[in-house]
């Protein structure tokens, strides 16, 4: 373990220095602020501009084994955020969930159901709203799968969950239910209109998560 003293702006020193590491690590808050969710100004700005893996502490949640969920979407983040995981940590006592939370366009954009219904376009075919939904689970079986084939062998114990929703939402809400230590995900950086109007998953993430979050970039 070495120390260095570093003079000028905390979240700037610390930007500067993480392409250094492997992995930065930060708390979530200053001492003057120790409530449960949300993160302090160093911790925020290091989150958001930090382009090598960050890990903003919190206090852990379970009183057994570390408990990690892993957001998955497919992207490279999401596979460099597994990579990252499997190759800086000891998880061979860990329990690890693989995630995977299907967006669907009316989730998006805050519609109803309704607002993409079609007609069928040839009689006993199915119409262009189950036809998405079908391709959507059969690639969310698929990066699952690319997942488990990253961890057998490897001697760590892990399930796997793929659900519906809206993925900040639903990744926090498994977070706090299942008790888990560790959330880690991927941030692509993405700023397409979809994500214009969710706003950063990972950033979501990191501020409302009730434990630590890995934060993996591209």
């Amino acid at each position: 373990c070495k120390k260095r003293m570093e003079i000028g702006s905390p979240a700037g020193v610390i930007i500067d220095l993480a392409e250094q590491y492997d992995i930065t690590v930060v708390g979530a808050k200053g001492k003057a602020n120790q409530s449960k969710f949300g993160l302090g100004p160093v911790a925020s700005r290091v989150a958001e501009r930090a382009t090598a893996p960050v890990l903003i502490g919190r206090e852990l949640v379970s009183e057994k084994n570390l408990r990690i969920l892993v957001g998955l979407d497919g992207s490279l983040a999401s596979k460099k955020a597994l990579e990252v995981m499997t190759s800086a940590m000891k998880l061979t006592d860990a329990e690890v969930t693989l995630m995977h939370v299907m967006e669907t366009p009316w989730i998006h954009l805050g519609l109803e159901d309704e607002w993409f219904s079609f007609p069928e376009d040839i009689e006993g075919q199915p119409d262009a709203a189950t036809r998405l939904e079908r391709e959507m689970r059969q690639e969310a079986r698929d990066l699952i799968q690319d997942a488990r084939k990253h961890l057998t062998g490897s001697g760590i114990s892990f399930e796997t969950i793929i659900v519906e929703g809206n993925p900040a939402t639903e990744i926090l809400g498994e977070a706090e239910l299942g008790e888990y230590d560790l959330v880690v995900i991927g941030a692509t950086g993405v700023t397409d209109v979809k994500h214009n109007v969710l706003g950063s998953v990972s950033a979501k993430v990191a501020w409302a998560a009730p434990c630590s979050v890995l934060i993996v970039r591209e």
